[in-house]
């Protein structure tokens, strides 16, 4: 008999590369082909689809901040003073992130009013007298 050959299968040119699966940082993308005719005596192993790794630019990171703490004590004894609370940076922004929010906040308090001499300052002033 004579010998056979095997007419290999056709194929259509790979398309295009998809766009990458994520809009920012790291996805995927694919390309695909068709087969246009079987191969005669034969398998067609080639493969039809191809997948790769790409890379975007980084996705942006928001600042994030932890809770606010408790109000401080107010700074003085008696009359007007002011309280203050903090809070901390848990990541700061990067890639084009949004900025941090301020960290500390002040409020006015007032305690008792001041009086306005103690009583060692008015014998004295009696004595003076």
């Amino acid at each position: 008999m004579p010998e056979c050959h095997t007419i290999p299968c056709l194929l259509s040119p790979w398309s295009e590369w998809s766009d990458c699966s994520v809009t920012c940082g790291k996805g995927m993308r694919t390309r695909q082909r068709m087969l246009k005719s079987a191969a005669e005596l034969g398998d067609c192993n080639e493969e039809l689809e191809q997948a790769e790794k790409c890379m975007l630019p980084e996705c942006p990171i928001d600042c994030e901040l932890t809770e606010w703490s408790q109000w401080s004590e107010c700074n003085t004894s008696c009359g007007k003073g002011h309280m203050i609370r903090t809070r901390m940076i848990k990541i700061e922004p990067q890639f084009g992130g949004a900025a941090c929010p301020e960290t500390v906040q002040r409020t006015k308090c007032r305690v008792r009013k001041c009086l306005r001499g103690t009583g060692m300052e008015k014998r004295r002033w009696k004595e003076a007298r």
